[in-house]
């Protein structure tokens, strides 16, 4: 049985305007042409993976990507592919698909077969709030449009970038909400201009460079810097694709979820998913299934949030980072489970000998355990798995949208509020803009408050600018370490997400005492760079100028 599900309040977007060509040639390759959310079918893999890659660097939807810069490639075949489409065929292959799936299902009650079939999925114009709770589930893969390598200036439809919540519409507080907003991306484009200026006085341009090099790191700079200004309702786009069984415990979480933003676009995924893998589906909103799981999420975050209230206080001031467990026997237990897949003892005994080896012995066993490590791709094994560390990190909101897509580690984070402070870049206060800048956060932490006693502090977030600080746990292991340290120390990472996992490293092999390990993370930079982004840009177009390709100017 297939429950009623109560009407869910409209959903505000753009809708994107295609001719009619256009329109004919998108319905053979996308589950819809006018809606924020759709399918990508009847492409080969690599062309739809290609299209989410380019996604996340452009202000473009994908939809208008792949008729801009795909569709008419004769490299890539589509045009040949789309001859050879034919709607009846695909319809008796879902058929047929279908039926299998139900005679699979039925007969073996065998879940994991919802893991081995899969889609591509677009969201956008989803708001910073929603793209994290998108982006929540391990066992998927995301691709979100990025604040670095796109600017926040130009307007969608006639407005800036912001979604507006259905809580408000229609409210006494929409018109402040819409006011402030607009005030924040008018902000954000009057000191864009002087900030580029700044930027391209700072660091002139290098004789090696081209000019597209050297202002795409200009702006990559100037950008990281300003994008404190944008709020939570910033919009994006968000490319995915998971396995049927990932986007049902997607879509359980969505629909249990407070905001009506999360529960709208819920039902939009669930009718796009359903024209393409239906049959992984059909128990999200069955009363017995499906909607009780939501329920049951719902339930226990309504319980939670009350024994909640048992022991609110004042914040107490910390520091950016906080170590707050690890094992003291850390480097024993990775030593013992680096000889496991090569003794035939069990587990307990080889923590034995290892124990009583000599410290020099156990560090040569550890040494050939990591082995020579030519580039940080090169990780140790699963011993590495057997100790780790759990952090508590107090940074600004645009850092955590960064290190949130580390989803092998275990992370929780707290709502996003004006209670922490904020932070203000030294390149704004030399640009005079610290003034208005310390305007802006003054203005959304009233509007904040005004929205939290209205409509209650999940409403609240949207209003909150990236500059603002929140509170978030990491637990990870000290293989998932080595991945998440070194990767984001390297030179062309935004220098805060740097610092913060700088810092983590150091507290590894200083405050836990680690240093086999932390010496075995040999990849992690603490050196400064002034343009972070310069010698990636630099490396791109050396290889675009051996494929042929010139920079445009």
């Amino acid at each position: 049985m297939v429950t009623e599900a109560a009407p869910a309040p409209s959903l505000a977007y753009h809708v994107e305007p295609f001719t009619d060509a256009e329109r004919r040639v998108l319905e053979r390759f996308f589950t819809n042409t006018d809606l924020p959310v759709f399918g990508i079918v009847n492409l080969p893999e690599v062309v739809k993976g290609a299209l989410f890659a380019r996604y996340s660097r452009s202000p473009k939807s994908v939809r208008r990507l792949f008729l801009d810069e795909f569709y008419d490639q004769p490299e890539i075949g589509i045009d040949e592919i789309a001859s050879r489409i034919a709607a009846d065929e695909a319809s008796v292959r879902l058929q047929r698909a279908e039926d299998l799936y139900e005679r699979v299902f039925n007969q073996y009650g065998d879940d994991s077969v919802a893991q081995l079939g899969g889609a591509h999925l677009a969201c956008e114009q989803a708001s910073n709030i929603l793209t994290k709770i998108l982006e929540w589930g391990r066992l998927a893969a995301y691709l979100e449009q990025s604040t670095r390598y796109m600017l926040y200036d130009a307007k969608l439809g006639g407005r800036y970038r912001y979604h507006i919540p259905s809580e408000l519409v229609g409210g006494p507080l929409e018109g402040e909400y819409t006011a402030t907003m607009d005030s924040l991306f008018a902000t954000y484009s009057s000191l864009m201009e002087r900030m580029l200026a700044y930027y391209e006085t700072l660091h002139p341009r290098g004789d090696g460079d081209s000019k597209f090099v050297w202002r795409s790191t200009i702006r990559a700079k100037a950008c990281d810097d300003l994008r404190g200004l944008l709020p939570a309702s910033t919009i994006s786009n968000v490319g995915i694709f998971a396995t049927g069984q990932a986007f049902e415990m997607m879509l359980l979480r969505m629909r249990a979820h407070p905001l009506a933003e999360a529960r709208m676009y819920a039902d939009l995924m669930l009718t796009e998913l359903r024209k393409i893998i239906p049959a992984f589906l059909r128990r999200v909103d069955v009363a017995d299934r499906g909607v009780a799981w939501s329920d049951y999420l719902r339930r226990v975050a309504a319980g939670m949030g009350d024994a909640a209230v048992s022991v609110a206080e004042p914040p107490e001031p910390r520091a950016e980072v906080t170590l707050v467990e690890w094992d003291a026997d850390a480097e024993l237990k990775i030593a013992a489970a680096s000889l496991y897949a090569y003794s035939d003892l069990p587990d307990d005994r080889l923590l034995e000998l290892v124990r009583a080896m000599p410290a020099d012995e156990r560090a040569r066993l550890l040494r050939a355990y990591v082995g020579q490590r030519s580039n940080r791709r090169h990780k140790p094994g699963r011993a590495m798995e057997r100790s780790g560390y759990r952090f508590d990190i107090l940074c600004d909101y645009g850092i955590f949208r960064d290190l949130q897509r580390h989803r092998m580690l275990t992370l929780e984070w707290q709502r996003l509020s004006p209670a922490h402070g904020y932070v203000i870049p030294e390149a704004v206060a030399d640009i005079d803009g610290a003034g208005v800048w310390t305007d802006a956060m003054d203005r959304t932490a009233e509007l904040h408050a005004a929205i939290a006693r209205h409509h209650g502090a999940d409403v609240a977030q949207y209003v909150v600018p990236f500059a603002y600080k929140i509170r978030f746990f990491f637990q990870l292991s000290a293989r998932e370490a080595f991945h998440l340290l070194e990767l984001r120390t390297s030179p062309g990472g935004h220098p805060d997400y740097r610092r913060v996992c700088q810092e983590m490293h150091r507290l590894i092999r200083d405050q836990a005492g680690h240093r086999l390990v932390a010496d075995a993370m040999r990849f992690v930079d603490y050196e400064s760079y002034d343009l972070a982004r310069i010698e990636s840009e630099r490396r791109s177009a050396a290889k675009r100028a051996a494929l042929g390709i010139a920079d445009p100017d």
